[in-house]
């Protein structure tokens, strides 16, 4: 069951997104570790992820990108003022083999907004029903414009994992 909490009201909020998955932490790690896994699901409905670049130590590097290809995707971004397709950079600070992966984002694709970083930790845990909980800690965006959007997008792409786990 998606579960996503956000308070808002606090100036260091975090969201904190959850699911438990019917797989081993192994499974679940390499799909979020290798470029093969990243690009099978990492990317929400409506696009796709090439992965150009991945270091994965502390200080290393994920860089993507990520191509809008379903009309109401392609017409978003058009009407946003974005290209079609966006490069994303996030620098590991955290990589615990099968337990926890930590990383900073670098969000400079905003029109008419600064750049930033924002951090992500994803955690995994032994399910008591067996199986593995992902648990996914990240912080708020510039807005609650782009925070919804945020969620949205790490909720699909975790149930999109799900189906690639199932698969």
């Amino acid at each position: 069951m998606p579960e996503s909490t956000l308070a808002m009201d606090d100036p260091k909020a975090r969201i904190t997104i959850e699911r438990t998955y019917a797989a081993s932490a192994d499974d679940v790690w390499v799909r979020w570790t290798t470029k093969e896994g990243i690009e099978s699901w990492w990317s929400p409905d409506g696009f796709t992820v090439e992965v150009r670049k991945l270091d994965l130590r502390p200080g290393g590097e994920l860089l993507y990108a990520m191509t809008a290809t379903a009309t109401p995707q392609i017409e978003f971004m058009k009407n946003a003022g974005m290209p079609l397709t966006t490069e994303s950079r996030k620098t590991f600070t955290e990589v615990l083999a099968g337990e926890r992966l930590a990383y900073t984002s670098f969000a400079d694709f905003i029109p008419g907004v600064a750049p930033y970083e924002s951090a992500t930790v994803v955690d995994l845990l032994a399910s008591a029903g067996g199986g593995v909980r992902v648990v996914m800690t990240v912080e708020p965006m510039h807005d609650n414009d782009w925070t919804q959007r945020l969620i949205a997008g790490r909720n699909n792409e975790l149930d999109n994992l799900a189906k690639v786990l199932a698969g």
